[in-house]
């Protein structure tokens, strides 16, 4: 089936677009899926390695690479094509796959998830900067459902495959949780072909000599966000105000103040041009998708603590569990979607989306060591609800305010304002989680002394509420399992509490959303395609 437009001028067909989605969702699934799927087996991972005590950095250094790459990315397909750049990406990400599954220590596995992340970064960016050169912002919206449909999927089988894999000692000759990585290896092969085959797009050709890297700027914003990340990441362990965690803000500092020098100094070709914080619905734009970030992120990450921790589910089981914030997610972007195709209206949504996360979370933060599954189930529905209606509006908005040639420049700038957000408020939030997890114990045990279940397990096992296991509970929360219901009990109870703290915080950031988002103002989305636009004025090169 041929999939370009028959005359450069016109737009693509239903069909001609769902045959290069079908390209562009497996590039999508493989990061997707990638990234439920290691969080399941990560402590298995560290355990055969002999490396839990540094596993986070296997973590940070994937989401350095895959950040800092994001901005990089869309700049570079708005001004060579996309399309190779894609495959580029995919083909980065997929080796690093293979050599992840070949690493003999922790060190050498992080080293590896960074190579990885330089493909990560350019899989959600691309695939998004490229729906957007194909079809209308208007039209877009038809086809979140396919999107939604594939993050559903890849949020519920990868803790499936993962603990699958996780739980094998051995598999075909190899240790179990190498094949985690390894999976990746075929569906992006799969991803590849498919794209080569579906993927012809028309690229508008730059002028000779119009075409400047902002290599200056990207060093600068390496320079800026990798200490920053780092500290993110670390700064529970080290201390957030100990001499490291002081010396990356103070090297962040330098690197952002540089960037915003370089950038401010380089105009149009900067890697994030400037002169878009200066349109206002870019400007609200891009600081709502930090606070969002901060909330969505945040929520997302405890709830699968809550269901393991609280309810005793397994990673599998919590990935099932899980489902009603999946289905709130598809049902309000689908929805949401068929109303901004037919009507191009599209400022309300994020406004009432915000209101919902704000209240999902509320909500969640009402829940306790007992509270019904049922009752979690529908306030996760809600929070599902909520956040279906900011991201894919919120990058229409990006996407329509932004001449056609910018448009990768804005995928990407909303994509990674976003992840910084998102990366930043699970820093400080777990941060919340563990700085008052052991309060909240003490005070639940305190409180369970008098209960006869309680006094009677202590009587048959003393050694229950030892000074080891209190300091042990925190790094390795699999003891709760193992203890006596009675006991464990007053420690579900003190993490529950100490979650519900942390939904409260992110209730109040997506209060600020709220906020922010009230400043949108009303967008009119194009009703052609950024390819279809930019071709009306330029000549046009053979398909890439």
């Amino acid at each position: 089936m041929a999939t370009t437009p028959a005359d450069p001028g016109t737009e693509y067909s239903h069909a001609q677009i769902v045959t290069i989605l079908s390209g562009l969702m497996m590039g999508m699934f493989l990061g997707a899926l990638d990234q439920t799927i290691v969080s399941t087996s990560i402590r298995t991972i560290a355990d055969d390695l002999q490396g839990l005590s540094v596993q986070a950095w296997v973590t940070t250094a994937y989401l350095i690479t895959a950040t800092v790459t994001t901005p990089i990315y869309g700049k570079l397909g708005d001004l060579y094509g996309r399309k190779k750049l894609f495959m580029f990406a995919i083909s980065l990400f997929v080796l690093g796959s293979a050599l992840c599954s070949f690493a003999t220590s922790m060190y050498q596995l992080a080293a590896f998830r960074a190579f990885q992340g330089l493909g990560a970064g350019g899989l959600f960016t691309l695939v998004l900067a490229i729906v957007g050169d194909i079809v209308s912002p208007r039209e877009r919206a038809r086809y979140t459902g396919y999107f939604m449909a594939m993050f559903g999927t890849s949020s519920v089988l990868g803790p499936v495959v993962g603990g699958f894999f996780a739980g094998r000692d051995e598999l075909l000759g190899m240790a179990g949780w190498r094949w985690v990585f390894l999976v990746n290896v075929p569906i992006g092969i799969a991803a590849l072909a498919v794209v080569f085959r579906t993927l012809h797009v028309h690229r508008t050709p730059r002028p000779a000599g119009a075409v400047r890297i902002d290599w200056w700027g990207a060093l600068a914003l390496v320079v800026g966000l990798v200490p920053l990340l780092t500290v993110a990441e670390q700064g529970r362990e080290w201390g957030w105000g100990s001499g490291r965690s002081l010396a990356c803000f103070v090297v962040a500092a330098v690197g952002l103040v540089g960037f915003w020098y370089v950038e401010r100094r380089i105009g149009d070709a900067a890697l994030i041009p400037l002169k878009l914080l200066r349109v206002r619905a870019m400007a609200v734009t891009l600081g709502a998708s930090v606070v969002i970030g901060v909330a969505m992120f945040g929520g997302m990450m405890i709830l699968p603590l809550y269901m393991q921790i609280v309810h005793g589910a397994s990673p599998t089981e919590s990935g099932f569990l899980m489902l009603p914030l999946v289905a709130g997610l598809m049902t309000a972007s689908i929805g949401s979607g068929q109303v901004i195709s037919r009507t191009g209206h599209v400022r309300l949504f994020p406004i009432v989306g915000s209101a919902l996360v704000v209240i999902g979370l509320l909500l969640l933060s009402l829940t306790s060591a007992d509270t019904s599954l049922a009752f979690v189930a529908l306030f996760m529905f809600v929070l599902g609800l909520g956040l279906g209606q900011c991201m894919q509006p919120l990058l229409l908005i990006a996407q329509s305010s932004v001449p056609p040639s910018a448009i990768g420049v804005a995928t990407s700038s909303a994509t990674f304002f976003r992840q910084i957000g998102g990366t930043l408020g699970v820093a400080v939030l777990l941060s919340v989680l563990f700085a008052t997890v052991g309060g909240n114990i003490s005070t639940a045990i305190d409180e369970a002394q008098g209960e006869p279940a309680f006094q009677q397990a202590l009587r048959e096992d003393p050694d229950a509420l030892s000074p080891e296991v209190l300091e042990q509970v925190q790094d390795d929360s699999s003891i709760i399992d193992r203890m006596d219901p009675a006991v464990a009990h007053p420690f579900k109870v003190g993490f529950a509490e100490s979650m519900d703290t942390v939904f409260l915080i992110s209730a109040g950031v997506g209060v600020v959303a709220f906020l922010l988002l009230l400043l949108m103002p009303a967008v009119e989305l194009r009703a052609t395609s950024a390819q279809a636009a930019a071709r009306s004025d330029e000549s046009v090169e053979p398909p890439v």
